[in-house]
């Protein structure tokens, strides 16, 4: 391809192509004006430095370098003028330009080396083709577009600065002149075109609450002329109502617990201790309130509990680690718990999880199994056991050891029950299906001849109203009334009187029953306690957890057990868990006491309860199946006398 060089022969000089285009330029000089050194600039001294590489490209292939012989060449040689007669240029016999054209040539090529600009082309439009001509404009234009969007964006930035500093200036401008402003309370007509919008505007309702609060913290102060503290608390309650999406009933629930101070203006002589301490508080109540309130728009953080029956918290924190889950261990108090932050993997999707190493489980629900403390080779019953997390738990702490009876009232719930057994390796539970208000009652023998009643403890995870999971069922704001709390209430008193039987009170490691809820109303948690205290031979006994408040020992006009200081209340606005409650007794006797012998409930208002909750009576019952299983019986002994007359003449026949 192209010319071969021969391994022998030197190179003599240029080539054809070479030759050809040199005849080019020599035709091109040819309409150049005479006087004129070409179409650049005139020829300047070059250097001798330059002179010498020149010559030193020029060399013939066969020669490697340049000798001390060569020394000639290195000097700088004098410019001959060429003859400017006719233009016309003298040509050697091989039709090569003599050397005063060549030195012009050279000054030629050197000063459109330095014409040259940046990107590779002369800055002469001549020497150019069209097509790069073309290229170059395009390039240029594409440049200029890059600066002047670039330019673009920096004043739409510039501007947007700008922009946001008024911004916030007029809003720190607007919040002083709330701040320096005092609240007001808002007239009725007010109110009444608030009422017409919806929805109703969030903005403003949040501005009056956080207005409301400062009065109320210094109300004699900054509290309006003419107007009275039930005022502005009722305000508040309206406000936080629809801010918060609350029923007006559970809110009024919530603040009876979390209770505002309803102190006059100024403490006089006719005010009483308690209302004289709300006054002094530095901190009011409603505080909490609010605290709550906005605890619940808030999920709480992911948990897991290590299963130790398969692994160690250590090794699975760094399995999980090593797969993009960011962790740290949930406490002081729990040796097994860790709280998930983020995950770039599902967490119940995980090798771990499904080789049960871990168990998805909220905080506050690992809370009972401790207080409930069980030992090895103990009897456990779990009266509502689903979905499993805290039997297992219970489990775990035993070694598998000594027997568990997960029971649930629910069917289908079981399933998950069976499904989360099998997965962490527990296999020292039994699954029963039972209404756990009979279950003292219920007499049947298991698999190993171990029959049901006398366990060591008992734990009761009731069915509640769901109040302290706010932020898992919202639905709960808006769809409880009091017809379901005390239908809860009721059910719960007799579900804790049927965990105390089931209990053996000379059992030589246990004896407990631990109660637990997942709400925060008084009438599902102390107002049963104190009832079962009334009730059976119990009483209660510290829960063995180093936090968590105390619960109430009087609500309102009710005065409860001074033990009830023992129980404890777990709130998501103080420990970051959900809300709950335990109480842990220890049972002292068998025997139930004389008066209250019948099993029947008494229900704390007997005018409110409803009547879908009153028990049935059996004993119309047991009458009516008795007078049926009679008249059946009558007619049988005349049927055995018919049969045997016939039996009788056959063989007379015969």
């Amino acid at each position: 391809m192209g010319r071969k060089l021969h391994p022998t022969k030197e190179k003599r000089g240029p080539g054809r192509k070479a030759r050809k285009q040199r005849g080019a330029e020599v035709e091109l000089a040819r309409f150049l004006p005479p006087g004129k050194y070409g179409l650049t600039s005139p020829p300047c001294p070059v250097p001798a430095e330059e002179h010498a590489v020149k010559a030193a490209r020029q060399t013939p292939r066969g020669q490697s370098g340049i000798s001390d012989g060569d020394s000639k060449w290195l000097a700088l040689a004098k410019a001959k003028k060429i003859p400017s007669k006719g233009n016309n240029m003298e040509l050697s016999s091989d039709g090569e330009v003599e050397e005063g054209s060549w030195e012009m040539e050279d000054e030629e090529d050197r000063s459109s080396e330095e014409t040259v600009d940046d990107y590779g082309a002369s800055s002469e439009e001549e020497e150019l083709l069209p097509i790069e001509k073309a290229a170059l404009k395009q390039k240029c234009d594409s440049l200029s577009e890059d600066d002047s969007e670039d330019e673009e964006e920096v004043a739409e930035e510039a501007s947007r600065q700008k922009v946001g500093q008024k911004e916030e200036e007029h809003l720190d401008l607007q919040l002083n002149l709330d701040v320096d402003e005092q609240f007001k309370l808002p007239t009725n007509e007010q109110i009444e075109k608030e009422d017409i919008l919806f929805p109703p505007d969030l903005h403003i309702i949040y501005q009056r609450i956080k207005g409301n609060m400062e009065v109320l913290q210094n109300f004699v102060v900054k509290r309006e002329e003419g107007r009275t503290r039930q005022e502005y608390i009722a305000l508040l309650c309206q406000d936080m109502a629809v801010y918060y999406s609350y029923s007006d009933f559970l809110l009024a629930k919530l603040m009876d617990i979390f209770p505002l101070p309803e102190v006059g203006p100024c403490p006089g002589p006719l005010l009483t201790d308690e209302d004289l301490f709300l006054f002094l508080l530095p901190v009011p109540y409603f505080i909490q309130l609010i605290n709550f309130l906005e605890a619940n728009e808030v999920p709480r953080p992911v948990t897991i509990r290590t299963n130790t029956l398969k692994t160690r918290r250590r090794d699975l924190a760094q399995a999980l680690i090593n797969r993009g889950v960011n962790l740290d261990p949930l406490g002081k108090w729990s040796k097994t718990g860790l709280v998930i932050y983020d995950s770039s993997v599902p967490i119940g999707a995980t090798p771990e999880y499904l080789a049960g190493h871990y168990m998805l489980q909220g905080a506050s629900s690992l809370l009972p199994v401790m207080a409930l403390a069980p030992q090895e080779n103990e009897r456990i019953l779990d009266m509502c056991c689903a979905p499993g997390g805290k039997t297992s738990y219970i489990a775990q702490l035993m070694k598998n050891t000594g027997m568990i009876l997960a029971n649930d009232s629910n069917a289908e719930r079981l399933r998950s029950v069976v499904g989360n057994l099998h997965r962490l390796g527990v296999t020292s539970a039994v699954v029963s299906n039972c209404d756990g208000r009979q279950f003292p009652k219920v007499s049947f023998c298991l698999l190993w001849g171990v029959v049901i009643g006398g366990f060591d403890r008992v734990l009761l995870d009731a069915p509640c109203s769901g109040t302290g999971i706010i932020s898992k069922d919202p639905a709960v704001k808006t769809n409880k009334d009091e017809k379901d709390i005390l239908r809860c209430a009721h059910l719960q008193k007799e579900l804790i009187l049927s965990a105390i039987d089931s209990v053996n009170a000379a059992s030589e490691t246990g004896g407990y029953i631990v109660y637990c809820t997942c709400s925060i109303m008084v009438e599902e948690n102390e107002w049963v306690v104190d009832y079962a205290l009334k009730k059976r031979n119990v009483r209660l006994v510290a829960t063995g957890l180093d936090f968590g408040k105390e619960g109430f020992t009087r609500f309102k006009d009710h005065r409860f057990h001074p033990s009830l200081k023992s129980t404890r209340r777990f709130y998501p606005h103080t420990h970051n868990m959900d809300g709950f409650f335990i109480a842990k007794f220890k049972k002292f006797s068998n025997a139930i006491p004389q008066a209250q012998k019948e099993p029947a409930v008494e229900a704390a208002t007997p005018s409110t309860v409803p009547d879908t909750i009153m028990e049935p009576q059996p004993k119309k019952k047991k009458l009516e199946c008795s007078k049926v299983h009679k008249e059946q019986k009558r007619p049988q002994p005349a049927l055995k006398k018919s049969h045997s007359l016939q039996v009788q003449k056959r063989p007379l026949k015969a």
